[in-house]
């Protein structure tokens, strides 16, 4: 694909950092990837929690573990600059304010009023930079009767129902292997950043967001929410299975497991086509998705007798040029060895200057005219304080 010659969508913005951990960090690391210039304030020494968070660590240019940059850190940390400072030293959060009056975005996920001591709270910079958008990232909002806790992804897949409806049925709640409320809340931050940003843009008006992991994870509840807000349906684990459409699961093939996915009737008749038995595509019993549904046990377990002896790829294979949808369940190593990942490109591998290799999931959006851009591998901690006062400091 051609790219037209345009600058990055988001060049020329510069965004305060104050964040760690997950979800502040994967919000900042898209806006990075879009072109804004983004500086992770890190303490002195330790810097992000996460960067202790392994093994696995990085590799360095010897082929030694680089203690202290974990994979987990790498994972949310491109494409920014790192500065080490002290915000508990008036000098150091004097130097971020000074560094916040110079910003287009702030983003922070400390507790409600941590940062008001260090005068680097929404009000406290908003009077210094009135057009300043200021994101808040907390576990539970900046009000309500949680505020003052602290938030873990974990307690918000708890809280917010998700775990009441992942899980075998019959099975204890289980949490999602990815930190989905933390994810998710990072991705809601961005979007409000850039609506923010833009009224900013047209008004010089900026504005604080408030966005809280459990506000996030009960408004990605989804279907599930409205089944009870519309219903007074309580939903419940349920293993595989999807609450109204069947077949919709995991089956055993002779060699492991896939995925079938079927949404609605045509689908049925071509699975029941390309399975050789035509006529249960119209039997009265499957026939439709609400009687499929009805009969749920048993379309299933038609479905599984007649997948069980078949090896998974090739059934696949036949069932894809059939226009059914289904798929493999793939271990993440299977993942990185699929030829997607190379046709789209998905990992980018940066080369830092001692030697070392660093992987990187690349963002996922391909945007035609200003592409996200790979440019820097993750900083170690506070290597870019000279370059950050210099770009941002210089002749303030």
């Amino acid at each position: 694909m051609v790219h037209a010659p345009f600058p990055a969508a988001l060049a020329g913005i510069r965004v305060l950092d104050l964040s760690r951990v997950l979800a502040g960090p994967w919000s900042t690391q898209i806006l990075a990837d879009l072109g804004a210039d983004v500086v992770k304030v890190e303490q002195p020494g330790r810097g992000d929690d996460t960067r202790a968070w392994g093994p696995p660590w990085l590799k360095d240019g010897d082929g030694e573990d680089e203690i202290g940059t974990s994979a987990y850190y790498l994972a949310a940390n491109r494409n920014k600059r790192s500065i080490a400072v002290d915000m508990a030293d008036p000098e150091g959060a004097a130097l971020l304010r000074d560094l916040a009056a110079q910003a287009d975005i702030v983003v922070e996920n400390f507790k409600v009023g941590g940062l008001a001591k260090y005068g680097l709270d929404w009000p406290s910079l908003r009077a210094i930079k009135p057009a300043l958008v200021y994101c808040s990232v907390t576990g539970f909002g900046q009000t309500g009767p949680y505020a003052n806790r602290g938030g873990y992804d974990f307690v918000a897949q708890g809280m917010g129902g998700f775990m009441a409806v992942t899980g075998e049925d019959g099975g204890q709640p289980l949490r999602a292997g990815v930190a989905m409320a933390d994810l998710t809340t990072g991705l809601y931050a961005t979007i409000s950043i850039l609506a923010a940003l833009r009224h900013a843009e047209r008004t010089g008006e900026g504005q604080q967001i408030d966005i809280s992991l459990l506000d996030t994870q009960i408004a990605c509840l989804a279907n599930q929410a409205m089944n009870w807000l519309v219903g007074g349906v309580d939903p419940g684990r349920m293993g595989n299975r999807h609450p109204t459409v069947v077949p919709y699961t995991v089956f055993r093939v002779a060699d492991g497991e896939m995925i079938i996915a079927i949404g609605n009737d045509g689908q049925f008749r071509a699975f029941c086509a390309a399975m050789g038995v035509p006529a249960l595509g119209s039997d009265p019993r499957f026939a439709t998705a609400s009687a499929r549904l009805i009969n749920r046990d048993a379309i299933e377990a038609e479905v599984q007798r007649l997948v069980a002896g078949e090896p998974g790829l090739p059934l696949i294979d036949r069932l894809v040029a059939a226009g059914v949808p289904c798929g493999p369940v793939n271990k993440v190593s299977e993942v990185f060895a699929d030829p997607f990942i190379e046709a789209r490109q998905t990992v980018h591998r940066f080369a830092r200057d001692d030697g070392a290799v660093i992987p990187s999931v690349a963002f996922p959006g391909k945007l035609s005219a200003t592409p996200a851009t790979m440019r820097n591998p993750p900083p170690r901690v506070g290597e870019d304080l000279d370059s950050v006062l210099a770009d941002w400091l210089s002749g303030h």
